[in-house]
C-alpha cells in the first residue's frame, strides 16, 4: 500500500507515533488510576473528585508560565524530557504499592506531579505540530493526531480494563510507563530543526508581560473568546460528572472492570469515526457549522447516560456504548475544527502562549468541577449529579450555537491583523 499525504512526512510520522504511544499509556492510566482508587484504596466520591482535581491543578499554577516557557525554548527536547519524567513518576505507584506505602494522599502527590509535566507536554505538542507541517496541512495533521488519540483509546482502555481484571492495576500502570519511554525515543528521531526563537521586546521584558500579551491576544479575538467560554462550560460540567462516573458504573450499575474497559474503549471507536468524518463533514458544512453542530449532538447524547439506571446491566452497557460512540465522534469533529481554526489565526511567535492561555481558562475549570462533582455525589447522589452534568453540557452547546462562528466556511490562508482582531 502506497503512503500518501503526511504519512510520507518522516518527521510527522515520528511525532505521530510518539504521541500515539504516549496517548496509549495515558488511556490505560485513565482507567487504571480511578479503578485503583475505587477498588484498592476504597476512595469516596469526594476523594475521587479531589483525585481528578489535583491532576489539573498545575494548569492553574503554571499553565500561563508554561506557555511563555514553551515559546522561549526548543520544543523537541522539552517533550522528550517530560515523557521520561512522567514514566518515572508513574512507576512510583506500583513501587509504593509493593512496599505497602500507597495511601490516597501519596497518590494525590504523584498524580499532581504527573499533571505538572502533562501541562508542558500538551502545550508543547500543540505548539510543535505547526513547526513540523505547513499551515495548509493542519486539518490533515490534526485529523491524524486525533486518529492517534482515538486508536489509543480503543486499545488502551480495553486493555486497561482487561489488565486490571486479570493482573490488577499495578501491571497496567507499569505498561503505561513503558509507553512514555517509547514516545521519548520516537520524538528524538525528528530531524527538522525548529526556527530560531523570536526575541520580543527588550531583554529585561518581564515574564508577566509576555503572559499578558498571550491573554490579550486571546481575549481580543472574538472567535477564540466564544470557543473558550463554550469549552469552559463544557469542561466544568463534564468533569463534574467524571469523578463519580467510575463509581456509578462500578458500584451502582455493578459493571465488572473488563466491561468498564469496553465502555470506555468505545469512546475511542467514536473518536476514530470522528477523525474519519471530520474532513467530509467540514467540507459539506464548513468549519464553523461543523464546530457548532458537533457539540450540539455530543451534548444531546450525554443526556442519555442517566437512563442506564433503568435498564438491566447488559442493556445499560449497550446504552453507554452508544452514548460513548456518538459523544466522542462529535467531540473529535469539534476539536479538529476548533483547534485548526485557532492555529490558523495565531502568529507563530504567540502559538505557545495562545495554547497556554486557552488551556488555562478551559482546564482551569477542571479542579473546581471535579471537587464540586465529588461533593455533589456524596450529598445528593451519583445519579442526580450525572443529570446536572448532562444538562450543563447542553448549555455549552446552546451558547456556541448562538454565536457567529457557525458562519465561518474555511480556514484563513494567512494570519493578518484583521483576522487576529476579529
Amino acid at each position: 500500500m502506497k503512503l500518501q499525504g503526511l504519512w510520507l512526512h518522516r518527521d510527522f510520522r515520528n511525532l505521530w507515533f510518539g504521541q500515539t504511544m504516549a496517548m496509549f499509556g495515558s488511556q490505560i492510566t485513565l482507567l487504571a488510576f480511578p479503578l485503583l482508587a475505587s477498588i484498592h484504596l476504597k476512595a469516596t466520591s469526594l476523594q475521587m473528585g479531589i483525585l481528578y482535581a489535583v491532576e489539573f491543578l498545575p494548569i492553574l499554577f503554571i499553565g500561563l508560565h508554561a506557555g511563555v516557557w514553551v515559546d522561549s525554548k526548543p520544543k523537541k527536547p522539552m517533550l522528550i524530557t517530560v515523557d521520561i519524567i512522567r514514566a518515572i513518576l508513574i512507576l512510583c505507584v506500583p513501587v509504593a504499592m509493593y512496599f505497602n506505602l500507597l495511601q490516597i494522599e501519596l497518590f494525590y502527590v504523584i498524580v499532581f506531579l504527573i499533571g505538572v509535566n502533562t501541562v508542558f507536554s500538551d502545550i508543547g505538542q500543540l505548539s510543535y505540530l505547526p513547526f513540523i507541517i505547513e499551515k495548509e496541512e493542519l486539518i490533515e495533521g490534526n485529523s491524524k493526531m486525533e486518529f492517534s488519540s482515538s486508536s489509543a483509546s480503543i486499545v488502551g482502555q480495553s486493555l486497561g480494563g482487561a489488565l486490571v481484571q486479570a493482573f490488577t492495576a499495578p501491571i497496567a500502570i507499569i505498561i503505561t510507563a513503558c509507553t512514555f519511554l517509547t514516545s521519548s525515543l520516537f520524538l528524538s528521531r525528528i530531524k527538522k530543526k525548529e526556527p530560531p526563537i523570536q526575541k520580543e521586546g527588550p531583554k529585561d521584558e518581564k515574564i508577566m508581560a509576555q503572559i499578558l500579551e498571550g491573554i490579550k491576544f486571546v481575549t481580543k479575538n472574538k472567535i477564540m473568546g466564544k470557543l473558550t467560554i463554550s469549552a469552559m462550560i463544557f469542561n466544568f460540567f463534564t468533569v463534574l460528572m467524571e469523578p463519580i462516573f467510575i463509581l456509578y458504573v462500578s458500584r451502582e450499575l455493578d459493571i465488572p472492570p473488563i466491561y468498564i474497559g469496553v465502555v470506555f474503549a468505545m469512546s475511542g471507536v467514536g473518536a476514530l469515526l470522528g477523525a474519519f468524518i471530520a474532513g467530509p463533514m467540514t467540507k459539506k458544512l464548513g468549519v464553523g457549522l461543523s464546530i457548532v453542530t458537533s457539540l450540539i449532538i455530543a451534548g444531546t447524547a450525554t443526556l442519555m447516560i442517566p437512563l442506564a439506571t433503568l435498564l438491566p446491566m447488559y442493556y445499560s452497557i449497550a446504552l453507554l456504548i452508544f452514548v460513548q460512540i456518538v459523544d466522542s465522534s462529535m467531540l473529535i469533529v469539534h476539536n479538529i475544527n476548533q483547534r485548526s481554526l485557532r492555529t490558523s489565526i495565531t502568529p507563530d511567535n504567540l502559538m505557545g502562549r495562545m495554547n497556554a492561555s486557552i488551556r488555562f481558562c478551559i482546564m482551569g475549570t477542571v479542579p473546581l468541577g471535579a471537587v464540586i462533582g465529588g461533593a455533589l455525589g456524596d450529598w445528593i447522589g451519583t445519579l442526580q449529579t450525572l443529570i446536572i452534568g448532562a444538562l450543563g453540557i447542553l448549555v455549552a452547546a446552546i451558547y456556541l450555537s448562538m454565536s457567529s462562528i457557525r458562519s465561518i466556511k474555511d480556514l484563513p490562508k494567512t494570519t493578518t491583523h484583521e483576522e487576529i482582531s476579529l
